[in-house]
């Protein structure tokens, strides 16, 4: 099995070479956003293809793996098709200068490369095991219906209010977006715990690490944290919508009464 590990990480390394040196010519890092789930689902394509299991579970799960990752990666890349590099690679760029084209290789596609193989080690004991279906993969399947739903719907919704241009100073507060300031990143979240949950009736519990990581890397790195730092001095309505409106985890507005506290303290 551990074998098996280790071959998954070349095609995804040879695939953050290749879309280093598409970057490298456009001047621009934006396609390692779309490379980052197609990543996961090379991995899985290894898994599944050293264990060749044709069993129902494992049909299930990489059909899931494929279409959570095939959904993101068309999203986002019709998302930066025709834009500047994106403000956070901006960012980057600017603190690595000179010769960031080159240095990206290691501190953009390598790292997300490295990172994707460490968090897809669930998929390989869930893909890599024979045992059968049973309750604990219907909880799966579950948690992972509410986090692609999150993921695809709030991801539709804000397309649809970047189109209209009288939106463009304004905050998406409607839709999921009423509940969460980041329905796209619970339902990151959720999905990744499902597969998590796969992983455990194939011996694969203590891979909880995995699922960690992403929550951690969502939570406090390139996700809500990187996202807000700033989005207040752009956005002024941004600060009431911090007050009314959960960060993460869903849930109903805080109440007005909650807001004059907290505005107190």
């Amino acid at each position: 099995m551990l074998d098996t590990y280790i071959q998954a990480l070349i095609p995804i390394l040879v695939a953050g070479l290749l879309s280093w040196v598409y970057s490298f010519k456009k001047h621009n890092v934006n396609i390692v956003d779309s490379l980052w789930s197609i990543m996961f689902l090379l991995a899985a394509l290894v898994y599944q293809w050293q264990n060749q299991l044709e069993s129902s579970r494992a049909v299930l799960i990489f059909s899931l793996v494929s279409l959570w990752s095939i959904r993101l990666s068309i999203h986002l890349s019709m998302r930066n098709w025709g834009h500047a590099e994106d403000r956070r690679y901006q960012k980057i760029r600017h603190n690595n200068e000179p010769n960031f084209k080159f240095k990206s290789l290691y501190i953009i596609f390598g790292l997300q490369g490295i990172l994707a193989w460490i968090i897809s080690i669930p998929l390989l004991f869930s893909l890599g095991s024979d045992v059968p279906l049973s309750w604990f993969d219907g909880v799966a399947v579950v948690l992972w219906i509410i986090g692609f739903s999150f993921e695809a719907v709030s991801d539709y919704q804000l397309v649809q209010f970047k189109c209209d241009e009288a939106n463009q100073q304004k905050v998406l507060d409607t839709g999921l977006w009423a509940v969460s300031r980041h329905p796209n990143y619970f339902g990151e979240f959720c999905i990744w715990w499902s597969f998590y949950l796969f992983s455990i009736p194939a011996g694969g519990w203590w891979t909880i690490y995995a699922p960690v990581l992403m929550s951690f890397l969502l939570l406090k790195v390139s996700g809500v944290v990187m996202l807000e730092k700033d989005i207040s001095n752009r956005r002024p309505q941004y600060r009431e919508y911090i007050n009314s409106t959960n960060a993460f985890f869903p849930g109903p507005k805080k109440q007005q009464s909650n807001l004059m506290k907290e505005q107190k303290t």
